[in-house]
């Protein structure tokens, strides 16, 4: 994990920020993928990394952590579903992570310190294989089943008390001497080789389909579980309880929620207890005392792994003491006495066969190794993900090399090693071409991406391009939504952005497609006439130019004034530096110091912040020949010689009390976007910065300001709301 007084040293609040905000929607997104979706596309390596990373960034810039940071959340909310929501009694948390028995024995000091526990006062613990399966409760009362729940975000999951109905190993009826309320918590699972059957008789009844309707069978359509886990999530979680009950699942408890009364002063004891109300239990269950023992189960239990009948990807320890479980509570999301230690990824050898590059909807060229079929942990792997062209040469790859992969988590495989580094194979060369269009493939400066120029044309990309071309912050056309775009595409009537506004022709052949009316026929093609003339800069942020945002491009073209000398002082800065490459002496710092000089000149550029970056990747774009022809196909070298007329670009400003003074933006805007307010602020004269500093001079704080709102009011600088800024605005006219 990183050291958060490290982070604090080599970041600054805005890179942090900036970071936190990117990892609490990836992180979100993943959540989403795999509890509400089931549909996870990182591993769990992966997706622990990016956790430990917001863990660590918060730590170091504790006034920066988000109201909406991972740290505080469980799981994802309920997605859209036919089930019912449930409310929670007691929350259902998650479970804190170890990866090495270091981190173990830092959990079990910090314990001992959190108790205030003498050095030599025994602890015990309990310890268990954890199952890598869907969290359920049950909830028993009187001792008979009245519901069982997803634990969806931890407060609210669906209710799929018909389904586990057909679960053999969940009794509608408690034995023994229950108490009058009691919900247990477990895992629902499938066995390893239930799960093969049922990818089999999957494959077997898509087969049946296709011959009954007299259809060639195709196996890459039929329907088949990526994992054991997926098979139980997307069969616990069905509308049609009937299909539930034709999947082989089972399940394990492992604690409980609300209850009554609780049977037992120790983990051990309840669950034993439960045990013997006829509820299953880990039969890894155990309990021990001190680190060591604790260690010494860990590799029992990894030693049996291979063997056991069902899927596990770690071992869960907790406190046995319930009195001392209470005493510890909770952190944000998960209790202080419980930690799961985690298993490495499982590995296998195997061959690659072939290194494919597939193109991205961003234009990013990805290596895809195909491998000779290896079984990993359950599953028949084919295909590995090879992330970038560093990645191949850092592993020394060639089609043919014996690789190890790893399975973390039992989702997304990577090659870990080369096994045959040395074998005397052709070297794979990493294409200097987009294969989708033939455009140059380049890596942009700093970065390890390669991506395709040639994004109005590659058909890869041409769906997000268009998509972003008529989109709310570039020209905003409405009517012009993914469905409408895709549909066209498909017709080939859409080959470039400046098609768009060749639409008008085939008004017959729109209105002869389904769903469409006069009416809405004619509102899309007056919604395209009204944008003839563009904002210059919506309409150069709309060609989605690499390093070219709404903010870059109002810069851009404050100083350029006509975007139709855009192509020309991109082709100069491309000369330029071919005619003046770094000296062999020359050291970095002023060698960028020449080229930002030179950016800035060539551009014509007025705003600071412009660098090289968006020098470079403006060169990139308008070297390629396809996109110089895209683009004189829709703007020309002259006003009228293309199918759109941009005006002039001119910042209009006007006299106001912010003229010439620096004004930040900081915490939720309610009234208008964050480039809104900066244009605002443009056109009062002032400059809209993006951190607070000596210079600053106004600060507008929404909800949710944070650290530029203390340092602003260290620094002594004046501070208004989102009411008086519109107030400022209003009286500006």
């Amino acid at each position: 994990m990183d050291d958060p007084k490290d982070l604090a040293q080599t970041l600054s609040e805005a890179e942090a920020a900036n970071e936190l905000m990117r990892l609490a929607r990836t992180i979100r997104k993943h959540n989403r993928l795999y509890h509400a979706e089931d549909a996870p596309q990182i591993t769990d390596q992966e997706y622990d990394a990016l956790v430990r990373r917001n863990e660590a960034l918060e730590a170091a810039f504790p006034d920066l952590v988000r109201p909406d940071s991972p740290s505080k959340g469980v799981g994802h909310e309920v997605a859209a579903s036919p089930l019912s929501k449930v409310t929670h009694a007691v929350r259902m948390m998650s479970l804190d992570n170890a990866f090495n028995g270091e981190e173990v024995g830092e959990w079990v000091a910090r314990v001992r310190r959190f108790l205030d526990l003498a050095a030599d006062t025994p602890i015990a613990f309990t310890a268990e294989d954890k199952i890598d399966g869907l969290s359920c409760s049950l909830r028993y009362e009187n001792g008979q089943l009245v519901r069982a729940a997803t634990r969806g975000d931890g407060q609210v999951g669906e209710d799929v008390t018909a389904n586990v109905a057909h679960i053999a190993d969940i009794p509608a009826q408690l034995t023994g001497d229950a108490p009058d309320v009691f919900e247990v918590r477990g895992e629902v699972y499938m066995e390893r080789a239930a799960f093969a059957d049922l990818n089999t008789r999957l494959m077997d009844e898509a087969r049946a389909a296709a011959a009954e309707k007299g259809e060639e069978f195709d196996p890459t359509k039929a329907r088949q579980f990526a994992n054991p886990r997926n098979a139980a999530a997307g069969s616990l979680r069905q509308k049609d309880a009937s299909v539930t009950a034709k999947r082989p699942l089972r399940f394990w408890v492992h604690g409980w929620g609300e209850a009554s009364k609780v049977p037992g002063e120790t983990q051990t004891e309840v669950i034993r207890a439960i045990e013997a109300f006829g509820l299953p239990v880990s039969p890894q269950f155990t309990r021990v005392e001190g680190l060591d023992a604790l260690l010494d189960h860990y590799e029992t239990i990894a030693s049996a792994r291979p063997d056991l009948p069902y899927e596990i990807d770690g071992v869960v320890y907790k406190v046995d003491r319930l009195d001392w479980q209470e005493r510890l509570g909770f952190v944000a999301k998960a209790p202080r006495w419980a930690l799961a230690h985690k298993f490495p990824a499982e590995r296998a050898e195997t061959t690659l066969e072939a290194i494919d590059i597939q193109v991205g909807r961003t234009g990013k060229l990805t290596p895809v190794g195909r491998l000779a079929p290896v079984l990993v942990a359950g599953v028949t792997v084919t295909n590995v993900t090879l992330h970038n062209r560093d990645e191949i040469a850092r592993l020394g790859l060639r089609v043919g090399d014996r690789v190890l992969i790893q399975r973390a988590g039992d989702v997304i495989p990577q090659v870990v090693e080369n096994l045959t580094p040395d074998a005397d194979r052709e070297r794979f060369e990493f294409p200097e071409t987009c294969p989708e269009c033939g455009s140059e493939a380049v890596a942009e400066e700093d970065e390890v991406d390669v991506r395709c120029t040639g994004g109005l044309i590659c058909p890869a990309q041409r769906l997000e391009r268009m998509k972003h071309f008529v989109s709310r912050g570039a020209l905003d056309i409405e009517g012009m939504g993914e469905k409408t775009i895709a549909e066209f595409l498909e017709r080939g009537w859409l080959e470039s952005p400046a098609d768009i506004f060749r639409l008008r022709k085939r008004r017959d052949e729109i209105l002869a497609l389904e769903g469409w009316q006069d009416k809405s026929v004619d509102n899309l093609l007056a919604a395209i006439e009204a944008k003839r003339a563009p904002d210059a800069a919506r309409l150069l942020f709309g060609l989605g130019i690499r390093q070219v945002g709404a903010v870059t491009a109002r810069d851009l073209l404050k100083g350029l004034g006509d975007i139709r000398k855009l192509p020309g002082k991109a082709a100069e800065f491309h000369r330029y530096r071919i005619e003046n490459p770094r000296g062999q002496d020359e050291k970095v710092s002023p060698f960028n110091a020449r080229m930002l000089d030179a950016v800035r000149r060539i551009y014509e550029v007025r705003a600071d912040g412009i660098g090289t970056a968006v020098g470079h990747a403006l060169a990139d774009f308008f070297h390629e020949e396809h996109n110089r022809q895209v683009w004189d196909d829709l703007i020309g070298s002259e006003p009228g010689a293309g199918e759109v007329d941009p005006p002039v670009y001119e910042v209009e400003t006007v006299e106001s009390p912010v003229a010439g003074k620096i004004v930040v933006f900081t915490g939720k805007l309610e009234t208008m976007s964050r480039d809104e307010a900066k244009a605002q602020a443009e056109r009062l004269g002032a400059k809209a910065a993006g951190s607070v500093s000596a210079k600053t001079d106004l600060l507008v704080a929404g909800p949710g300001a944070g650290s530029k709102l203390k340092k602003a009011e260290e620094l002594g600088i004046e501070v208004i709301d989102e009411a008086g800024w519109a107030q400022i605005v209003a009286a500006a006219g």
